[in-house]
């Protein structure tokens, strides 16, 4: 008897040994996911979770990268930086077409862009987001204010390649038909455009939130040239993607990651203020007070959609407009980014 009690004992030590050993193992297993990410309300959906703890309770280990524009954050996805990226969708075509496996798991935003116009190109509009009253009247500003003042309305963007630039040509050329040659485009960082804005040394900007709610908040004279329905319906914004969505140390994380972003983006939907204190800390950088965040996020609710299927029209369309303007060599099967298998997984 004493000796089938010691080997009892015996037994439990070892099975308590083996299970503490099997967890140190899995939890080295955990590999760090490389986020990378454009710190724009559209990226809420990561802030959110992050900040929540979703993530680290999942027993995923998070890790967001910055970037500050498209194009430094595509830069990282080729080099192999980064494993996963929230941000702007149409790079991801052209990094497809030179033979990157990256597919497209949810969307964060839709119609995240506005056109925001200041000083004499905003002239006799009225406050909110009524766009324009005809389809001439913006052809006939854009004369009236280069004939006034000299010099053609310079519009700030980003980098061309960008979505923000690609949804800004697209709006002036297909939905108001104009001549480009009409306006300066200028291509700039995201924080440097809504400065160059505020400073006056641009008569417009294609914007997003919070930088509309700032602006409506120290420019009480600037309006909405276009909103983000009118530049294009279901305009595509922020999305999740992941690189070689298919290789078996992604089966770990991917639906799981892509679960939590619908998640944060229901949430972000259906009770933005709950947000908005993880916004904050990601976007404020301790010069956005959370009400402005708060209010930018009520906002936006509406425009917090996570179903990736609602935006492919949209980026036909653009992606037709790029190889059409020359920016993008030939068109790729855009349905061929969309992973909509994983994102119906993960809808409850």
């Amino acid at each position: 008897m004493r000796f089938q009690g010691t080997l009892r004992k015996l037994s439990v030590l070892v099975a308590t040994f083996v299970g503490v050993l099997l967890t140190g193992c899995q939890f080295a297993a955990a590999a760090p996911i490389r986020v990378g990410y454009i710190p724009v309300l559209g990226s809420s959906a990561l802030f959110v979770l992050d900040g929540k703890g979703w993530g680290k309770d999942a027993g995923l280990d998070l890790q967001l990268v910055r970037f500050t524009s498209g194009p430094q954050a595509i830069q990282a996805l080729v080099s192999g930086r980064i494993d996963a990226y929230v941000a702007g969708v149409l790079p991801l075509l052209q990094v497809r077409a030179r033979g990157v496996d990256v597919k497209v798991l949810a969307s964060g935003a839709i119609e995240e862009l506005s056109v925001a116009a200041r000083g004499k190109l905003a002239e006799g509009l009225e406050a909110g987001d009524a766009g324009n009253q005809s389809p001439t009247a913006l052809a006939q500003r854009i004369t009236d204010f280069t004939t006034t003042t000299g010099h053609k309305p310079r519009f700030a963007a980003q980098p061309q390649g960008s979505v923000p630039d690609t949804v800004l040509r697209y709006w002036l050329k297909q939905q108001e038909k104009l001549d480009l040659k009409t306006v300066d485009i200028v291509g700039i960082d995201i924080d440097a455009a809504q400065q160059a804005f505020l400073a006056g040394a641009v008569d417009a900007a294609v914007l997003r939130e919070p930088a509309l709610t700032v602006i409506r908040r120290r420019l009480p004279d600037a309006r909405i040239l276009a909103n983000g329905h009118e530049m294009l319906p279901d305009q595509p914004g922020s999305v999740l993607a992941v690189v070689n969505p298919n290789a078996p140390d992604r089966a770990a994380w991917k639906n799981k990651l892509t679960a939590l972003f619908v998640k944060s983006t229901t949430l972000l939907a259906e009770h933005p203020e709950e947000a908005a204190p993880y916004v904050t800390k990601a976007l404020g950088g301790g010069l956005l007070r959370e009400d402005v965040i708060a209010q930018a996020l009520k906002a936006s609710a509406h425009d917090f959609v996570a179903d990736p299927a609602r935006i492919v029209p949209g980026v036909k369309a653009l992606q037709d407009f790029e190889v059409a303007e020359g920016l993008l060599r030939s068109a790729t099967p855009v349905e061929d980014l969309f992973d909509l298998t994983t994102w119906h997984q993960a809808t409850p």
